[in-house]
């Protein structure tokens, strides 16, 4: 299974080269059906937290990555934008119909529009955008600059799919209800197209991302199969002052040691969400431990699943990093069996790769 992820899957070799391609970032058209961007803000002021725009045009062949109790048609006619930040939301989540409600294409400036509705609003080009919305409960009007410092997560070859996430500079505004938020401040940015795969095989889906510092990010990367194999494990290291961005996918330990009570989504999926857990990686170069507390602020909507905040106290070499406003997004659609594995059992698992996983204790 690695070896043919490896060969077909190139992310890993252009992370580790770090050697420029031309990005590509356009609406829905010829083969790629489904496309999806992604904005996530971290270390916002109470009660704030955490800032991200999710958009996904068009609903995958995948129980994790598809939110079935959306679709009124089809699934390539179906959009969602989740928009969300830490205190209670009762309008995070919209679905739309592309043909009657959502306009994207190429103006005449050739900047890319995405309007979902006339209510969310994505206009630029690479490396400026520009976010917007007018809502009662949230609104935003910010600016984006990507920087060059990009991380791979998917490349397929013959361009089936790619994923990618650049560093960004955010600038504007954000008014949850009554609270006006000027916000200046780095980001994650990211875009991903793909054809219609008629089956995906994500079944586990995890992404979080901690700003370090003004100039250091860490996004953490961790998915598996229905038979709870492990697809993939990455954690990624982007310094804006060093200009580089680090990737390490080899021996990175995520544990989950406890968890919230078992709940049941729209989709009818039953899933633990992680309430403390902690990643483990270290080799000659670099030694990280992270333990972190969910903020319990989960908010259902992404794909099959939820997003979130979390609290974490981080060591990093001889480093010590503590902070309030980590990001995560999580989804479990494997069956309960491997949702509730034991912590002896998961220890006695031998593969080169394997990323224990306690669900319950």
């Amino acid at each position: 299974m690695r070896l043919f992820q490896d060969f077909l899957d190139q992310s890993k070799q252009l992370n580790q080269a770090q050697q420029k391609i031309q990005l590509c970032y356009h609406p829905p058209k010829d083969k790629y059906k489904i496309i999806h961007q992604k904005l996530v803000l971290v270390n916002l002021p109470a009660p704030l937290h955490y800032f991200n725009f999710f958009s996904l045009i068009g609903q995958p062949n995948n129980a994790a990555l598809c939110n079935t109790a959306l679709i009124q048609d089809t699934a390539l006619d179906t959009a969602t934008v989740l928009a969300s930040t830490s205190p209670h939301m009762v309008g995070q989540l919209n679905t739309y119909s592309i043909k009657k409600q959502c306009q994207f294409k190429l103006t005449e400036n050739k900047e890319t529009l995405f309007n979902f509705n006339q209510k969310e609003q994505l206009t630029g080009q690479l490396p400026k955008f520009h976010l917007y919305r007018q809502d009662d409960e949230l609104s935003f009007d910010l600016h984006i600059e990507t920087t060059p410092l990009i991380s791979h997560f998917i490349h397929l070859k013959f361009g089936f799919a790619e994923h990618w996430s650049l560093l960004a500079q955010c600038k504007g505004l954000i008014q949850y209800k009554n609270q006006k938020f000027e916000i200046e401040q780095m980001g994650a940015f990211e875009y991903a197209r793909l054809v219609n795969f008629p089956y995906l095989p994500y079944a586990l889906y995890v992404y979080q991302l901690i700003q370090l510092d003004d100039e250091r990010q860490l996004i953490l990367l961790h998915s598996r199969d229905q038979l709870n194999n492990i697809l993939y494990s990455r954690l990624y290291l982007r310094d804006l002052k060093q200009q580089q961005v680090k990737m390490w996918d080899r021996n990175l330990y995520f544990n989950i040691h406890r968890v919230f009570p078992k709940v049941k989504t729209v989709n009818q999926q039953e899933m633990y969400l992680p309430r403390e857990f902690e990643w483990k990686y270290a080799d000659q170069e670099i030694q990280i431990n992270i333990q972190a507390q969910s903020r319990g602020d989960y908010k259902f909507g992404l794909g099959a699943g939820y997003v979130g905040s979390f609290s974490f106290q981080i060591t990093l070499n001889d480093e010590q990093i503590d902070g309030e406003n980590g990001y995560c997004e999580y989804i479990d659609c494997r069956p309960l069996k491997w949702q509730e594995i034991d912590k002896d059992h998961q220890i006695l698992e031998k593969s080169q790769n394997s990323v224990p996983i306690m669900l319950k204790k």
